[in-house]
């Protein structure tokens, strides 16, 4: 997320009571996570194991929970709960609005779009031309749409990221880190029925050109799809994937966080994505293997009991 205008680290200290180490005379020009930053960012970090990782990252103004040497031309704002330091400043940047009316008046429609009955159109969303919303839609705010985008009824655009801290000392354990991302849907896509894309947690998350899902298909936080990709029901992609130009996912395809399917993958229907694959491929299985590869061990699988027989035999 970026900010309207630049923010002075003194203002940031102050705003989550944090000790202000290093360049005292920094702008902040917006909010992000680690894999997302840019020169200008806000990060925070509060397990040392990323530590060197963030410190050493584009992130200009780092919030942690350890006084440690500052990178130069950096500053660190020093708090016991970096996490809840980042919150507060989402929640101050980026504050809920209530919505009023269906549409709201913030809102930017292009010429030749239909937006149907019962759809909610967001704070600051911009839809773009000869788009179809279908009934019941929900957009929520900040979504930018392209030109010749049909979304299908019940579908859910922009819901926040599926992103928790635990804190097991409280009776209510899991602490919501708030999104203040965005969806950006490009041109030429169809969305199916009763599908959600959530935001990014501070960033985007992306479909490309011509990406088309079917029906009940569910994308995470800040996952990006590139264009020309074919999603069937009941997908499921996790937060933070990469899925390049041309993949095809069959039903009930589910994939796992933080990786990468090659450009032109296609994995058959039920399989399981555990970690990155190759592009130009095959895949099957749980978790996939190519499938050739795949369909040869489930034939041998398949002649165990024979095998066994005549071994007792």
């Amino acid at each position: 997320m970026k900010f309207d205008t630049p923010i002075p680290v003194t203002e940031i200290a102050a705003l989550t009571g944090a000790t202000l180490k290093g360049n005292e005379t920094l702008m902040a020009t917006g909010i992000n996570e680690i894999h997302k930053v840019t020169p200008g960012d806000i990060s925070f970090v509060d397990f040392e194991k990323y530590y060197s990782a963030c410190l050493n990252s584009a992130a200009t103004i780092i919030i942690i929970n350890k006084d440690v040497d500052v990178p130069p031309g950096k500053a660190i704002l020093v708090t016991d709960d970096p996490f809840s330091a980042y919150v507060g400043l989402v929640k101050r940047f980026r504050p809920f609005v209530p919505q009023t009316q269906a549409v709201s008046d913030s809102a930017v429609i292009g010429e030749g779009t239909v937006i149907s009955p019962g759809v909610v159109v967001g704070h600051h969303v911009t839809i773009g031309r000869n788009c179809v919303i279908h009934p019941n839609v929900t957009i929520y705010e900040h979504t930018e749409i392209g030109d010749n985008v049909i979304i299908h009824s019940g579908t859910v655009i922009g819901a926040d990221a599926f992103y928790f801290k635990k804190r097991a000392t409280r009776e209510v354990m899991w602490d919501k880190l708030v999104s203040c991302g965005r969806v950006i849907i490009e041109n030429d896509v169809e969305i199916g029925a009763l599908c959600t894309v959530d935001k990014g947690v501070s960033g985007d998350t992306i479909i490309g050109q011509g990406t088309k899902f079917d029906n009940m298909v569910h994308i995470g936080h800040g996952t990006i799809i590139g264009r020309n990709c074919l999603f069937a029901a009941q997908v499921g992609v996790g937060g933070k994937a990469i899925i390049e130009d041309n993949v095809i996912l069959w039903g009930q395809v589910g994939v796992n966080k933080d990786l990468t399917i090659g450009k032109g993958a296609v994995v058959f229907a039920g399989s399981g994505v555990k970690d990155s694959i190759e592009g130009g491929k095959n895949y099957f299985g749980s978790p996939v293997e190519e499938a050739r590869t795949k369909m040869k061990e489930l034939a041998w699988i398949k002649r165990i009991p024979e095998m066994w027989n005549k071994l007792k035999g």
